[in-house]
């Protein structure tokens, strides 16, 4: 499946009927025991037989008919009235709409690694929509990386219960609810909480989990048996974090929601097509090996996006962008040519002071919780903050360098203080902007 990204997006624009002449008629029912074919294909493995699906190569992991696909999953993909496409699968509907980089399983967004398509009346998706998305939502499909095989499972399928009306539970046992069903492997609904009090619209924070799939971030000592991985402990304190956040009624984009890499130079953009008001991204600390007593570090610390000031600064910051290089993006504009850098420039600096706020009230509702100590708002050039425009941070959550910090945030109480703090502190800075903006316009 490498290969897929490696070919690009070149023939896309020059062979689009070509290619979708390929999806139309590359699908070949073959065999149990047949080898798959040359070129960029999968399979899909069900009781009636096993199928093979021609992929349409990208960058991001190729395209695919969606209606075909769907089919062979014991699904259907039609158009509506409105210019959307539905996915219906075992009771689930899921809506997708060309050119966009996300989809919608009732409240809650789904994000696509790139947009849906239509080529000559061919519905084309990412792949990751099936490889992905599907497998999370407990439909009885599974993927196997490995072996590029998507199985179809219908005994598998959780059938959703029969919802009866009652009152709106408090939000520490909504919250409390939420995780229980997470850990006992059941999709958890997105929320239905009213607008809070305070607030004149429903907002949307993107939660971005540092790391995942091949970049684990870093690593720890061992906690109860389990190496400290940081890609792990920032995924939880996400899931939970988005939890919280949707019972106070806040809409809440993740740029992951898996152990899955996602390149930092598309979070960013992520939350940018969400129209995101607050990205807020989560990452363990690492001791600089320089210090006299690395291990002995401990706190918390939240970053915005400036020049580092302190060497300290400098090495939390090349630590998270050891994984990428540094870009620039704007409609128009060529990388590297003096607009690009302008534009890039003014709408970073735009939300600068909010960005430093925002760190501010982390920072004060993280104290207490914290069992280490605070050690303030920073700033330094975080690569995953450099292409988000709008009030952005990056909170290091601990060191997982020191034992008793990697037990505390890889423990559940940790996990979920953690998070109740930072909702709070995204929805305390949420109110008072919400407050001076609508002043300001009177």
């Amino acid at each position: 499946m490498r290969r897929l990204a490696a070919r690009g997006l070149r023939r896309w624009g020059v062979d689009s009927l070509l290619g979708c002449a390929l999806l139309l008629g590359a699908i070949t029912r073959i065999g149990a025991a047949t080898t798959l074919p040359p070129g960029d294909v999968f399979r899909v493995k069900r009781a009636a037989g096993d199928t093979i699906v021609q992929v349409m190569p990208t960058p991001f992991g190729g395209l695919v008919r969606a209606d075909v696909v769907a089919r062979l999953l014991g699904g259907v993909f039609d158009s509506l009235p409105d210019g959307q496409w539905r996915l219906t699968i075992h009771g689930a509907a899921i809506d997708l709409t060309p050119g966009s980089v996300f989809a919608a399983l009732d409240t809650t967004t789904l994000p696509l690694i790139e947009p849906m398509r239509v080529v000559d009346g061919a519905p084309l998706v990412p792949l990751q929509l099936f490889s992905d998305v599907l497998p999370r939502l407990e439909l009885g499909i599974a993927w196997d990386r490995a072996r590029a095989e998507l199985r179809a499972m219908p005994s598998l399928v959780r059938r959703p219960p029969t919802v009866v009306a009652q009152a709106t539970p408090p939000v520490s046992t909504a919250v409390a609810a939420a995780s229980a069903a997470r850990a006992a492997g059941r999709a958890t609904p997105s929320t239905t909480a009213p607008v809070p009090a305070g607030l004149s619209r429903r907002y949307t924070v993107v939660v971005d989990a540092g790391h995942g799939g091949k970049d684990p971030g870093m690593k720890g000592p061992v906690v109860d048996g389990v190496a400290f991985s940081e890609a792990r402990v920032t995924l939880e304190v996400s899931r939970r974090l988005k939890d919280v956040l949707e019972q106070k009624g806040i809409q809440v984009v993740m740029t992951r929601t898996r152990d899955t890499l996602i390149a930092l130079r598309d979070r960013g953009p992520i939350a940018n097509r969400a129209n995101g008001d607050l990205f807020l991204s989560i990452h363990v600390n690492a001791a600089n090996p320089k210090w006299a007593n690395p291990t002995g570090a401990r706190g918390f610390e939240t970053y915005f996006l400036s020049t580092a000031r302190t060497e300290d600064e400098a090495h939390v910051a090349n630590m998270e962008n050891e994984v990428v290089r540094f870009e620039t993006e704007v409609d128009g504009a060529h990388k590297g040519d003096a607009l690009s850098f302008i534009l890039n420039d003014l709408a970073r600096n735009e939300h600068l002071r909010e960005s430093s706020e925002v760190a501010a009230t982390i920072q004060r509702r993280m104290q207490e919780v914290h069992p280490g100590p605070d050690r303030g708002v920073k700033q330094a050039l975080f690569s995953v903050l450099v292409r988000t425009y709008m009030p952005a941070v990056l909170v290091e959550l601990g060191f997982g360098t020191n034992p008793s910090e990697a037990r505390w945030m890889a423990s559940p109480r940790g996990q979920q203080e953690t998070a109740e703090a930072i909702a709070e502190a995204a929805l305390d800075y949420l109110t008072d902007y919400d407050r001076r903006t609508r002043t300001a316009s009177r």
